[in-house]
């Protein structure tokens, strides 16, 4: 596949999967390899997010060295912050303090990077860019496109509630597609073949009571999902796409915090992207 002006770059999330896209996306700038047009989701906006500052290696740290000395998982994080993850640690610390963010050469990046939320009272995904320098509208986009249901509170992003883009768009090509990019490559966390195998359930209404349409799509959440795994094979199978995927069984879980299966992934990661740099 050519890569050129038109071709955009799409990244699943996936929660600590992630670092399968962090490995990836090092690799390409290794090689400099960069996209003009980028659309992430949860934890695909979290790592596109350092490859928006050209900061190899950014989210590795953050993903695994930094999981391994502050252990920001956990169920004390929900019961103190209301989030699983750690979120001042995560979105405060980190960006501001311990592995700095260069919010700098964000903003003068010229491509446009997207990141998906879901609009808590519509039920719809929307896809969200800061572009005139807010440091801290950017870091709140990415916490609410990463913000998992149940276990992380709404984020408000320009007076609206959202939690994860995933719910609704979790492999947002299409989102690629709508915005002129015909071709596009795209960094899934899902070896082939996958299908969430879970059940659609009606989610009651005691749960997100204030936004009905939420607990709509939360209730289609899987087979949302599944459709779009077979869009994309499909997809790839015509041509019409490249995918790049783990392709060793996945051990990593959504929030794996086993230090050596995330650093496996990473690496396999890494290696993909180089093949695919220098193919």
């Amino acid at each position: 596949m050519q890569i050129n002006r038109n071709t955009g770059l799409v990244l699943e999330g996936g929660g600590m999967r992630g670092v399968f896209t962090s490995g990836v996306l090092d690799a390409f700038m290794k090689h400099d390899l960069y996209f003009r047009y980028i659309v992430a989701v949860s934890a695909g906006a979290c790592n596109g997010l350092s490859y928006m500052s050209r900061q190899p290696r950014r989210a590795r740290i953050s993903n695994i060295d930094m999981l391994a000395k502050y252990d920001y998982i956990g169920l004390r994080h929900l019961v103190t912050q209301g989030c699983i993850f750690d979120p001042k640690l995560l979105y405060d610390r980190f960006p501001n303090e311990l592995i700095p963010f260069d919010y700098d050469t964000c903003f003068r990046n010229p491509a446009l990077f997207e990141m998906v939320v879901t609009n808590c009272h519509t039920g719809r995904s929307e896809y969200l860019s800061e572009r005139d320098g807010d440091r801290q509208r950017l870091i709140d986009i990415c916490r609410a496109s990463s913000s998992l249901p149940y276990v992380s509170k709404i984020v408000e992003v320009d007076g609206q509630p959202y939690l994860d883009g995933g719910i609704i768009d979790s492999v947002p090509v299409e989102r690629a597609i709508s915005m002129g990019h015909e071709h596009n490559v795209v960094i899934m966390t899902r070896n082939r073949g996958f299908r969430n195998t879970s059940r659609d359930l009606k989610i009651p209404r005691y749960i997100y009571r204030n936004y009905p349409r939420l607990r709509v799509a939360l209730s289609h959440r899987v087979a949302v999902y599944n459709a779009q795994l077979e869009l994309v094979e499909r997809m790839e199978d015509e041509g019409r796409i490249t995918v790049i995927r783990p392709q060793k069984p996945m051990e990593v879980g959504r929030i794996e915090k086993d230090v050596k299966k995330l650093e496996a992934l990473y690496e396999e990661g890494f290696r993909l992207g180089e093949q695919f740099c220098t193919k």
